[in-house]
């Protein structure tokens, strides 16, 4: 007999599968594939190159038909060292009112509640053909999905919609900021920490990139945004890690580090990365060269994630904003995977129980209210799949 699973106990279920994106998420697309082969719904692994982990991709009703529903969600989760846990990430902890444990929030909850639900669309009648897309590596880059759209996605109907459930405490988004991550290497020439004129400090040229990509931060923020939608309203430049030197009366040859902006719709990609890239070639290297020809600064694209473009008024947009009983679109500056479907021509928003703020939190929860929430979305949503007026 087929089990069924309260969109509690399939939380549960979800978050004790330790799934940190450096772990392999198959022992979850394993109850997952067993869950839906008992529901009689098919589906497909897409494996990565090393047969670690694996997408899922299933569809439950008449899948031939134009106009499904996808629901879309990351399997992976961020990792938990060094954070101060109150109990196991990996074991659901309820208090006050809230439901603690790694992924709860960010983003098993959503996946969990789908597939709870998933019984009753089959015992009511699919009318119209449901999608499950779960995927693997979302917080290294949304590496699983590409794939998949490729492979699973790109070969059905088109679509009505696919709904993203990132957490947005159930509010509908459908725009949102772009990814764009870098490493920049400076190389410099080696010398005792007493003759620094005959020395090139990578360290120190690395600083002066740094300050230039601070003041470039700043230039964006005074340029803003002029649809007002996003918080904060501007293109943002973050540096994220360092790394360089041997020791102290070493003048550092090598320095390494990270950095990203996040841009807004109509950011032009290459103006920070043109402009950083001149002030190296024009102001940096000469002065470098001067004291060693070896001295060089590279820089290489690391990540690159597609911001989500508001399609006000779409019918799938309207569907979903019903579905949520709520009257408008919102603009978030995270990112997520649903720019990637939307530029394979796929039509995506984002709707997900739990605040952004609980994300990669230790201690991470998400409100009891927002299961509930969110089961009463999925509710109304089988309704209309269903073929039953909402």
């Amino acid at each position: 007999m087929a089990q069924r699973y309260s969109s509690r106990e399939m939380i549960d279920k979800l978050v004790s599968f330790d799934t940190v994106s450096r772990h392999s998420n198959l022992a979850l697309i394993a109850f997952v594939e067993d869950y839906l082969a008992q529901w009689g719904v098919p589906s497909q692994r897409i494996v990565n190159a090393e047969g670690t982990k694996a997408n899922l991709f299933a569809s439950a009703g008449p899948a031939d038909q134009v106009g499904g529903i996808v629901l879309s969600g990351h399997t992976d989760v961020v990792p938990v060292d060094g954070q101060d846990w109150a109990s196991d990430p990996f074991s659901t902890r309820e208090a006050d009112g809230l439901l603690h444990g790694r992924g709860t929030c960010d983003m098993k909850s959503f996946i969990a509640i789908a597939l709870a639900h998933l019984p009753d669309m089959i015992e009511a009648g699919l009318e119209r053909p449901v999608h499950f897309a779960l995927s693997y590596d979302e917080e290294v880059g949304c590496l699983g999905v590409r794939p998949m759209i490729d492979q699973a996605l790109s070969k059905l109907p088109r679509p009505e919609i696919v709904i993203v459930g990132e957490p947005t405490m159930m509010k509908v988004v459908n725009a949102h900021k772009a990814i764009h991550a870098f490493r920049t290497e400076v190389t410099g020439f080696e010398a005792h920490s007493s003759r620094t004129h005959a020395g090139v400090n990578a360290i120190s040229y690395a600083a002066r990139i740094i300050n230039f990509l601070e003041d470039e931060g700043a230039r964006m923020r005074a340029k803003g945004d002029a649809t007002e939608r996003f918080d904060p309203p501007y293109t943002t430049v973050h540096i994220g890690t360092i790394e360089g030197g041997t020791a102290l009366n070493i003048i550092p040859r090598k320095c390494s580090f990270v950095w990203e902006f996040r841009a807004l719709p109509d950011q032009d990609v290459n103006e920070i990365p043109d402009r950083v890239n001149a002030y190296i070639a024009e102001t940096l290297l000469p002065k470098m060269r001067e004291i060693s020809l070896q001295a060089d600064v590279t820089t290489e694209k690391r990540e690159f994630v597609p911001g989500l473009m508001a399609n006000d008024g779409s019918p799938g947009e309207t569907l979903v904003l019903k579905l949520a009983e709520r009257n408008e679109a919102q603009a978030v500056s995270y990112g997520t995977e649903a720019g990637l479907f939307q530029i394979a021509d796929l039509p995506t928003v984002i709707c997900g129980p739990g605040s952004i703020d609980q994300a990669h939190q230790p201690n991470e929860f998400i409100a009891l209210e927002q299961i509930a929430a969110c089961d009463q979305f999925f509710s109304r949503l089988t309704k209309y799949v269903c073929g039953q007026t909402l």
